[in-house]
Parts: C-alpha cells; sequence; structure tokens
C-alpha cells in the first residue's frame, strides 16, 4: 500500500470564505501513484472547516448567510461564554461544527470519484492568519 501526505497552507484575507481546494488534491492524488484508494482532507484548525458541495457563487453566497443567521459574530463575551478567553471568535467554532472537519473521497483508476458537480471546499470562518489542510493519500 503507498502513502502521500501533504500540507496546503492558506491565508484566508476575510474573516469567512469557501476556497475550491480540488485541483490541490487531485495534484496530490496525482503524486501519489495511488490508483485505487481514499484521500483525506481535513482542516488542522478548529476554526475551519473542509466540506464537499457544488462550486457556485450563489450557493457560497447561502452558506455565509445561512452561518451568521446561525452563529453571528459577537465579541461580546456575555453572548458566547468562549469569547471570556480574551478570544472573539466563539463563532467561527460553531460554523465550523455545522460545516464539518474532513471528507474522504474515493480514487478509482487514478482520480477523485466524484458525484456530479461535488468539489473539495475549504471553508474559513476566522480568516487573516495562515492555517493547514492535511491531505492524506492511501492506497495501491
Amino acid at each position: 500500500m503507498k502513502a502521500h501526505t501533504e500540507y496546503l497552507t492558506l491565508t484566508v484575507p476575510s474573516a469567512m470564505a469557501f476556497v475550491n481546494i480540488t485541483p490541490r488534491v487531485e495534484e496530490a492524488v496525482r503524486k501519489s501513484g495511488v490508483q485505487e484508494g481514499l484521500v483525506l482532507c481535513n482542516s488542522m484548525h478548529i476554526t475551519s472547516s473542509v466540506f464537499i458541495n457544488d462550486d457556485e457563487t450563489g450557493l457560497h453566497h447561502d452558506f455565509g448567510v445561512w452561518l451568521e443567521k446561525l452563529a453571528p459574530f459577537n465579541p461580546d463575551p456575555n453572548v458566547y461564554h468562549h469569547n471570556r478567553t480574551g478570544e472573539d471568535n466563539a463563532d467561527a467554532h460553531l460554523k465550523r461544527q455545522v460545516m464539518g472537519r474532513e471528507v474522504v473521497v474515493a480514487i478509482t483508476k487514478g482520480k477523485l470519484d466524484f458525484g456530479p458537480w461535488e468539489q473539495i471546499f475549504y471553508g474559513e470562518f476566522d480568516g487573516n492568519r495562515p492555517k493547514r489542510v492535511l491531505i492524506k493519500v492511501i492506497g495501491g
């Protein structure tokens, strides 16, 4: 069995954004030489996410609006107890819980085996600093 590991570093210049990382994951799969296996992609930070969905700007806008309704940014420590630690990003932790930590995608004949329209995204909820995404490819 082969194994290949890469780390992406992303610095998103806004508090919240969605970045299509599919081409970078495809490149890691290609470099791995794995023809049949799995690729795991996960955010290594607790205020960002990796998820699969459609690459459509209207949908990404809707994600942002929906997440902001679920967990609006508010630095007031009376609103979010986490902010009593001196941080102001409790909302980002909650948004990450909703959008998820990781995805696993099958590799078939050396390619990501997606359904129609599926792409892999990095979701940032507390931006303006470097964060890492792990790509782990295993198989034969």
